[in-house]
């Protein structure tokens, strides 16, 4: 499917006069590693967003408890619409109206490394295996590095999907887990989601 096709819905939601959110009318191209990107954004609820580029779109979801470090946290992950790759750099504030009205920092980003393979250890195309149901991969960010999965448990007809992201590896009590959304700063600028709200007041 063209990103043309999956940026549709991304697209009809929003109203590109008013929000500063990029189009993707000019598609990026994608470097030798595909991407990721996890946008902490204080809407009508305070979640994080977790994006990974798959070909020339960003797969997301939110996540209402952020990304955990530590093993032991299993955390939900709800699909949404496909992004345009030049979401991985948006930062700022979506006009009150507006679809996701609220603030946005990029908390963490990077590159990942697809891990996804069969029974018999063979390497599974990763669109593949998210279709599927089940993927693994390792990030190289910032903030989050190491191995982790996404795997769905909820999904049949008249049901919302919905997702696990945990942490691979053994628990530890004393783990880092997710930080206090509110005090978290942007891995791009530093600044907090209070100080980049009050930038777009001005």
């Amino acid at each position: 499917m063209a990103a043309e096709d999956r940026l549709r819905t991304y697209r009809g939601r929003r109203d590109f006069e008013r929000t500063r959110e990029p189009s993707g009318q000019e598609p990026r191209a994608g470097g030798a590693e595909p991407r990721f990107v996890v946008q902490i954004h204080d809407a009508s609820r305070m979640h994080f967003d977790f994006r990974l580029q798959v070909e020339d779109v960003l797969k997301s979801w939110s996540v209402p408890k952020g990304p955990s470090t530590d093993p032991g946290d299993k955390r939900m992950a709800v699909p949404t619409e496909d992004h345009p790759l030049e979401y991985e750099e948006f930062e700022g504030v979506i006009p009150k109206g507006e679809y996701g009205g609220g603030t946005v920092i990029v908390w963490d980003h990077g590159t990942y490394e697809p891990l996804s393979h069969d029974r018999r250890g063979r390497p599974v195309d990763f669109a593949r295996s998210l279709e599927r149901g089940h993927a693994t991969f390792r990030l190289h960010g910032s903030k989050l590095r190491g191995e982790y999965a996404l795997t769905r448990f909820r999904g049949d007809e008249g049901e919302q999907e919905a997702w696990l992201l945990v942490r691979k590896g053994s628990a530890r009590s004393a783990g880092h887990g997710t930080p206090d959304p509110r005090r978290a700063r942007s891995v791009r600028t530093g600044r907090t989601l209070a100080q980049v709200a009050a930038a777009g007041e001005e």
